[in-house]
């Protein structure tokens, strides 16, 4: 058990390192609004590995895998997702306001809902964790060792987003962001559309 939990932790830790849309959404709040926005950005997205992890052990995320419409129409939504936010993020800079994305009333384009969206219509993560569980979640495994490591994971997962919200609101990047804000809104704003072109054309490449 102690084998797998360590396991667990490695893989998720290494998940959580390699960027992604997740990332970049989390960052692009942190950066061009606050660190509460950072935070909530990051609480979404645990919020929808949660989900991940609930249908997943319901053994949904196996007819998602063995069902190219299913994972396609979750594919094309996140890319139109991503889109839609790079080219808001853009009317934003055009606009001077820095709240543009977000209007009154509109609780999708909050920062939870933000990556709440995000990381639920992404079906890489679903993927991830059925191979996950079908490789270490075992049926002689009891509940509570389950249990465990899937503890572990959400635990890996939260103290990374603390961490990397905390780092980017570091005085010294503050500082930095603030003389470039301008080119930061229009520099994520272009890797959201170009992530969601991206997500868009995966499914082609993969032919």
């Amino acid at each position: 058990m102690t084998g797998k939990l360590l396991l667990v932790i490695g893989v998720t830790t290494l998940a959580m390192l390699s960027p992604g849309p997740d990332m970049v959404l989390v960052m692009r709040n942190t950066l061009t609004r606050d660190r509460r926005s950072g935070n909530l950005t990051a609480l979404g997205v645990l919020t929808g590995n949660m989900f991940h992890i609930g249908y997943c052990t319901l053994g949904i995320a196996v007819l998602l895998s063995r069902n190219p419409i299913a994972y396609n129409a979750l594919r094309i939504a996140s890319a139109v997702y991503l889109i839609s936010l790079g080219l808001r993020s853009l009317r934003r800079v055009q606009s001077g306001n820095k709240d543009a994305d977000a209007p009154p009333g509109n609780r999708f384009s909050q920062p939870y809902w933000q990556g709440l969206v995000n990381n639920v219509l992404n079906p890489k993560g679903s993927l991830f964790y059925l191979g996950v569980f079908s490789q270490l979640i075992t049926p002689d495994m009891t509940f509570a060792q389950s249990a465990l490591l899937v503890i572990a994971m959400v635990a890996v997962s939260a103290v990374f987003w603390i961490v990397f919200v905390q780092t980017l609101h570091l005085p010294m990047i503050r500082a930095a962001v603030d003389r470039s804000r301008g080119w930061i809104d229009s520099a994520f704003a272009c890797v959201l559309i170009l992530l969601g072109a991206s997500v868009a054309m995966s499914g082609w490449r993969s032919r």
